[in-house]
């Protein structure tokens, strides 16, 4: 069998020419229509799911918050369930600003079958429902994770990229702890690393570019497309899909509790903040911190209420990433 190709016509392509222009000169209004600094809602995902060698799976969840300054609270009960399994399966309560995938994991039998698994989240007056199954078309293997949190650029990888192994991390200290409201309590984290993939530069991203930087743009306007006269920090990126700088870290955050939490250093930020300038392995110009010499993070934190808290340390090598936790009983 012979398949024909068929071409536009001449008007046709004119047609279409005309209407990319109007949507290139609509689109940065629409962005900045969507920017929210605040008062939006948390989404939650389902981002697929990852075979395990007793027949069990997994389930990855994350989430998009559309504020970009807003941390949200949202404790488990009605506005924050998993069903069957809950309602606490493990999910999150506080939100972190915009995208922030495969965030966690739970655990389906292999006998699990074709049920659905939904997580229900309301937040500012809005209820959402993700819903997870085992459909064939959501496996996960690690070259997924790889490449819907941007270390791969788009479409690539290589042997070596996917060989990597995750970093592992070993917590010294219980994972139980006692803090006071006000005093420093020091987080110390061992985390090694096969090397891969290696560090890349700074640029756009060293996903993207994998040239560290050579030849990108050197202000943050020509680096975001960001028209004179607006302000970087709130414009949505210009790119389709999201790239990430590689480079081994280690990055603390509040998974549970209420209330204000300081880390110094301040943290790596886990999620895809793609402003120029921000902390972050999603940020234009970002660079991969120096390694501690003896492979140890050594973190402390600083808690403004007293409750009870649960941190998560997640070590990253910009592919591929493992997640540690701890939870903190806060007096006064």
């Amino acid at each position: 069998m012979t398949n024909h190709l068929r071409f536009p016509r001449r008007a046709t392509l004119i047609r279409l020419a005309l209407i990319a222009a109007a949507v290139a000169l609509v689109a940065p209004r629409v962005r900045a229509q969507l920017t929210y600094t605040s008062g939006r809602p948390v989404w939650p995902a389902y981002e697929g799911w990852m075979q395990n060698e007793d027949g069990t799976a997994d389930f990855l969840f994350g989430y998009m918050n559309e504020n970009w300054q807003e941390e949200i609270d949202v404790p488990v009960g009605p506005d924050n369930l998993m069903e069957p399994s809950g309602p606490d399966a493990g999910q999150p309560t506080h939100f972190l600003p915009r995208r922030n995938r495969f965030i966690f994991r739970v655990r389906v039998p292999k006998d699990f079958g074709q049920k659905e698994m939904v997580w229900t989240l309301n937040s500012h007056g809005n209820t959402a429902k993700a819903y997870a199954s085992l459909k064939t078309d959501l496996l996960l293997e690690n070259i997924d994770l790889m490449s819907e949190t941007g270390a791969l650029g788009a479409g690539t990888s290589s042997p070596e990229v996917r060989a990597d192994k995750p970093p592992v991390i070993t917590l010294q200290g219980g994972k139980m702890r006692t803090a006071t409201v006000g005093q420093p309590l020091s987080l110390v984290a061992l985390v090694t690393d096969d090397g891969v993939p290696r560090s890349r530069g700074r640029g756009v991203s060293g996903a993207q570019t994998g040239r560290g930087g050579r030849g990108a743009a050197t202000t943050p306007g020509a680096i975001l497309g960001v028209p004179p006269g607006r302000d970087p920090a709130f414009v949505p990126p210009t790119r389709v899909t999201v790239g990430k700088v590689v480079g081994l870290h280690l990055s603390w955050f509040v998974y549970r509790g209420e209330g204000p939490v300081s880390f110094d250093p301040p943290q790596i930020k886990t999620w895809e903040d793609t402003r120029t300038g921000a902390n972050s392995p999603w940020a234009p110009l970002w660079t991969p911190p120096a390694l501690p010499a003896d492979n140890k993070w050594t973190t402390s934190v600083t808690f403004s209420e007293p409750g009870t808290y649960i941190l998560r340390g997640r070590a990253d090598d910009g592919a591929l990433f493992t997640d540690e936790e701890i939870t903190v009983n806060v007096i006064r």
